[in-house]
């Protein structure tokens, strides 16, 4: 586990998009905390390191459950916080981590943690007292241990 502190929302759209600019298609990004921890804005970031142009909104997609963007690898956003286990489960929306062809970032995460892909990145993002953040990534396979290395190298 790595841990990162972001002082401000640009600090969490640039560590998004640095991700977002060395994940390949098929990898899936469970990001995690409470309410207001700036999921939808690390999303943002990982949008704009896959291509989608700086002109789209990318907005939480609490109701739609699932957004898709298309850039230099297909983005997938999803936010699961309406839905339990179960309720995922018969959604059909696990077919985004089996297509393969996007990068699939889930908001919420934990709420569907045993139905999520064995091999992924998990980010626990937590509220610092000074309007920050702290980003906890864990890598979940060897490919995605390298992406946090190289992250860790080039943050500073």
């Amino acid at each position: 586990m790595a841990t990162l502190v972001l002082g401000s929302e640009q600090e969490t759209r640039r560590l998004g998009r640095m991700l977002g600019e060395g994940l390949p298609g098929g990898s899936v990004v469970a990001l995690m905390g409470e309410l207001g921890a700036g999921k939808t804005c690390l999303a943002q970031g990982l949008a704009l390191g896959l291509g989608v142009g700086e002109e789209v909104v990318v907005a939480s997609p609490t109701f739609t459950l699932a957004n898709e963007y298309p850039g230099r690898v297909p983005f997938f956003h999803l936010d699961v916080y309406r839905l339990d286990g179960e309720a995922f489960a018969e959604s059909g929306l696990d077919e985004y981590f089996t297509q393969g062809r996007g990068v699939t970032a889930v908001e919420w995460a934990e709420k569907i943690e045993s139905l999520l892909p064995e091999e992924r990145l998990d980010i626990r993002l937590t509220p610092t007292p000074d309007g920050g953040r702290r980003a906890e990534l864990t890598a979940r396979g060897v490919a995605y241990e390298a992406l946090i290395q190289d992250i860790l190298d080039r943050w500073g």
